[in-house]
């Protein structure tokens, strides 16, 4: 048995990519480059507040620890009461 095959002018695509070495090669910048978002601008305001937040927290278990806290338990209600009303 013998295959012939179909369409096949005995052209190879490859050969006549043709590469100029000698050729001056166009300068590419390769250099990095970081853009900052605004989103994650905001993001390092929030750190901010959570380094606020860190020592009010630290501060309250320090009181919680020497008895010292003391809640007001007319504001907490009003809280929830707005909390779950709005």
């Amino acid at each position: 048995m013998k295959i012939y095959p179909i369409n096949t002018n005995s052209v190879n695509p490859y050969n006549k990519t043709y590469r100029n070495v000698n050729a001056p090669k166009a300068k590419s910048s390769n250099v990095d480059k970081i853009e900052i978002s605004n989103v994650a601008k905001a993001l390092h305001v929030v750190s901010d507040y959570s380094t606020e937040r860190t020592e009010k927290v630290q501060r309250l278990k320090k009181e919680i620890h020497l008895g010292q806290y003391q809640v007001d338990a007319r504001k907490v209600a009003e809280n929830m009461l707005n909390f779950y009303l709005h």
